[in-house]
Parts: C-alpha cells; structure tokens; sequence
C-alpha cells in the first residue's frame, strides 16, 4: 500500500525588510541601511517573519521593520502583477524551506520620507 505523502502546511509569504547599518553588514559605503525583498516560508506569515528575521539577524544585518505583502494567491487576489521569475523564487523557497532575498536596494539618506 503506497503511502502518500502529507502535504505541506508551508507557504511562502512575501516580506520587505527594511535593515539598519551594523558593523560588517556588507551594505554600501554611504548606505544608512536598505530594504531587502524576501521570499520565506513558513506555516503561517508570523513564523515567516520570525525565520527571516533570525536568518538576517545571522547574516550580520539588523532587520528594523518588515511588512507582509501575503502568499502568491493572496497577492494575485489583490491584482499584483507576479512574473515568473519571481514565481521560481517563490517555488525555490518553498522546496528549500527556505527565505530567499530577492532584492537588496540600498538607503543613502537622501531619500524623502513622506
């Protein structure tokens, strides 16, 4: 009798991390911090931003504030518009159990804040 595999109770949440400056951060000379794209899963969208935060807080960054944009369904409820290549990072940190920085953009101080 073959058994079948139980399926995964993991999602993957999108999250914006904004990070501050810490010693050996790898940011940019000049950088007052940054906003890191992340893909992370997790059962549930807190579990996502717990991990995310502790994998960052590991890597030497120090995370100040993160926002949940949702799973990919609940953000293609919304009318955002999802390209495939970020659809294979979604399924890549799915697989990998894993929270995957999509994008880095670095904070200089010049930015307004409105």
């Amino acid at each position: 009798m073959d058994k079948k595999k139980k399926p995964s109770r993991q999602q993957v949440y999108t999250l914006l991390v904004q990070i501050g400056r810490k010693d050996g951060d790898g940011l940019p000379e000049g950088a007052t911090g940054a906003a890191l794209m992340c893909y992370a899963s997790g059962v549930d969208e807190a579990e996502a931003v717990r991990e995310t935060v502790a994998i960052l807080k590991q890597a030497d960054t120090a995370p100040l504030d993160v926002t949940g944009y949702g799973t990919l369904a609940e953000r293609e409820a919304a009318g955002h518009e999802i390209s495939e290549e970020e659809r294979a990072l979604m399924q890549r940190a799915l697989e990998e159990n894993a929270v995957i920085v999509a994008q880095m953009t670095p904070f200089f101080g010049d930015e307004r804040q409105d």
